[in-house]
């Protein structure tokens, strides 16, 4: 079957909605795509550009291993996606038209994928999600903490929708992964040094994924509440949990002055602050409750209604994201270049 190139884009901008026979039609790459819910890995890119960047900046960046890491992490995260929907799909979760089936298809409640298949999907992209960490642990002269690392990436990708999700531990687990165990611990297998300065340097960003997942799951919490699902927002209530929203997005840019107050960072991280328009229309979306009915100006293209909070999450943390990642880039040239300038 030809490769779809016109889905391989859409997937990657959004959760495609497609049905029975537009699936049979697809390339088994665009499968997958649906399958993994793509258009969300560009965070863990963005996470491990950051690992990469790092050790650029300390002079052990190579691309190989780099590139390796970058795929066995995106591979990770879409596995994690792929179970997340067969475990919900087994408790039954997804059923009685549950709120993720109105935004985009689910391969297994949609009847597009058997069980049988859907667990194939799962096993081929972990184990060459395990493959990518034991190269690290091979090249790394056989480092046990590579395992370590390589045990607790796969401890979140089987357990976070059960039962770390249910019970109200599944948005610390993200604030973990997308910070110290993506950006530290790929720093780490790519320099084979620990350090806590790049793990306080990844927690801007990793704030910032964890606002998206709080978003969705405020957006969801009076269905995950009717289910039994005991997410931080539905243990916390509405109110509160837009306010810590508002909290996290807030600590992005303190985290940014604080590490160029501590010299970390140049000054040219200030470029981040390019977002804060985003910021300040996302803040007053998360001041008030979710409206009863799709606003006009909502901004599809983030992602579909019934989704609401976590669209314009995404919106604010892809334009910060991009910038933070400029601006290590910047940062990395004004010390190549200028090494006095800021010491």
């Amino acid at each position: 079957m030809k490769p779809n190139f016109s889905m391989w884009m859409k997937a990657l901008k959004v959760i495609p909605e497609v049905d029975l026979t537009e699936w049979k039609q697809l390339d088994i790459f665009s499968r997958w795509l649906i399958a993994s819910r793509a258009a969300v890995l560009i965070m863990t890119f963005i996470a491990s550009a950051l690992a990469g960047l790092f050790a650029l900046r300390y002079n052990v960046f190579h691309l190989l291993p780099w590139m390796i890491l970058t795929l066995g992490l995106i591979l990770a995260h879409a596995a994690n996606n792929i179970f997340n929907d067969y475990t919900d799909f087994l408790r039954g979760v997804d059923k009685d038209n549950y709120f993720r089936t109105m935004y985009g298809s689910q391969p297994l409640s949609n009847g597009l994928l058997s069980k049988a298949q859907h667990l194939r999907y799962f096993f081929v992209t972990i184990l060459l999600a395990l493959a990518s960490g034991l190269y690290f642990f091979v090249a790394n002269n056989w480092d046990y903490n590579v395992l370590i690392l390589i045990g607790l990436g796969l401890f979140f990708v089987l357990f976070y929708t059960w039962p770390l999700k249910v019970f109200a531990i599944g948005e610390i687990a993200v604030l973990i992964v997308w910070g110290p165990l993506m950006v530290g611990g790929g720093y780490y297998v790519l320099t084979g040094y620990w350090d806590w300065e790049v793990v306080i340097a990844s927690l801007p960003y990793a704030l910032g994924v964890t606002t998206v997942l709080f978003g969705k799951h405020i957006d969801k919490s009076d269905v995950d509440r009717s289910k039994n699902i005991k997410t931080l927002p539905v243990v916390l209530g509405d109110k509160s949990s837009r306010y810590i929203v508002i909290l996290m997005m807030s600590l992005q840019y303190l985290f940014i002055l604080l590490l160029i107050y501590l010299k970390f960072f140049t000054p040219i991280l200030l470029i981040t602050f390019l977002a804060f328009p985003n910021f300040t229309k996302t803040y007053r979306i998360f001041l008030k409750p979710k409206p009863s009915k799709k606003p006009e100006d909502f901004p599809d293209g983030q992602g579909g209604w019934p989704l609401f909070f976590a669209p314009y999450a995404f919106w604010h943390n892809r334009k910060f994201g991009f910038l933070f990642l400029l601006g290590i880039v910047f940062d990395l040239l004004i010390r190549t270049l200028f090494p006095k300038f800021w010491y």
